[in-house]
């Protein structure tokens, strides 16, 4: 019996989808970091097994839209959860109960009777007994297929998250190729992989602000280098400044942790060249926005 099926990751900012998502892949589909909103689209990563292929979605994370990129990131969720086989729905384990964001998802769910695991990440920084009352909460609003707590970051329970994915997919075909492990481009890994290190390595205020354009990527004729040329969109000028860092040296940084990333991926050198220009108000500019959800 083989088993198929799409499956959707949602929660609030911050609650650990994409590290879910990576290591239920056991490799690096999405980019994380520890700032909300990290993740702008919806990214498939296919999971391979002899009994199963699971189609990942990992959502941006639900919040009320400031701009037309958070408009455009509630549709990507609205989306991504429609007509799936199941949704994980992930909270933390740290909650005090449900709370406006997470009744917000949960009522998404019930009105579309979605089948869904509850799944509850950073179980490692809780007590067994606020963990119970929050099951309890839980439990009392919503059938859900099972819930699971888990620690996604030390891979403590994703391998019984896994095996229950499985178990409630349906019977189907292999919708991809077993070769492919997500849907992203090149371009458009390599293009998210320095946003990435932007994000872990500028602060607050600048990394909303920030989008990145591939403007050519292209495998030298003996195919042992690819040149990549890339852009880093801010705001606003003073962000510039702070992106390339005095005499270049935030810029420089940035670039090397992307380009070993970036290595690793393509298995091949890279020559990584970055620039930086101001587009203001880009996050509001819907030809920009297209470029970022192309």
């Amino acid at each position: 019996m083989f088993k198929s099926g799409f499956v959707a990751i949602v929660g609030k900012p911050n609650v650990g989808k994409s590290t879910l998502l990576n290591t239920l892949a056991g490799q690096k589909i999405a980019i994380v970091s520890n700032k909300p909103q990290t993740t702008r689209t919806a990214i498939k990563g296919i999971i391979n097994r002899e009994d199963a292929q699971i189609i990942f979605t990992d959502t941006p994370g639900i919040h009320k839209p400031k701009n037309k990129l958070g408009e455009k990131m509630a549709e990507t969720i609205d989306e991504a959860i429609t007509d799936v086989d199941l949704i994980l729905y992930l909270i933390e384990g740290t909650d005090k109960g449900i709370g406006l964001a997470n009744e917000f998802i949960l009522k998404k769910i019930i009105e579309q009777k979605s089948k869904a695991i509850l799944v509850i990440n950073k179980v490692d920084l809780v007590k067994k007994e606020s963990l119970l009352e929050l099951i309890k909460a839980y439990s009392e609003r919503y059938e859900f297929e099972a819930i699971i707590p888990i620690s996604a970051l030390n891979n403590d329970g994703v391998d019984t998250l896994l095996e229950k994915i499985v178990e409630v997919l349906p019977e189907g075909p292999a919708y991809y190729d077993t070769e492919e492990w997500t849907d992203q481009t090149e371009r458009q890994i390599v293009a998210e992989t320095i946003r990435e290190k932007a994000l872990k390595s500028l602060d607050d205020e600048v990394p909303h602000g920030i989008a990145v354009e591939i403007m050519s990527m292209k495998k030298r004729e003996n195919k042992e280098l690819y040149d990549i040329e890339a852009t880093i969109y801010c705001e606003k000028r003073s962000h510039k400044g702070i992106v390339i860092g005095k005499d270049g040296s935030m810029l420089k940084k940035i670039g090397e942790h992307a380009r070993e990333d970036i290595e690793e991926m393509l298995d091949c050198k890279v020559n990584l060249q970055l620039w930086v220009k101001v587009k203001e108000d880009w996050r509001d500019n819907e030809s920009k926005l297209n470029q970022v959800f192309h």
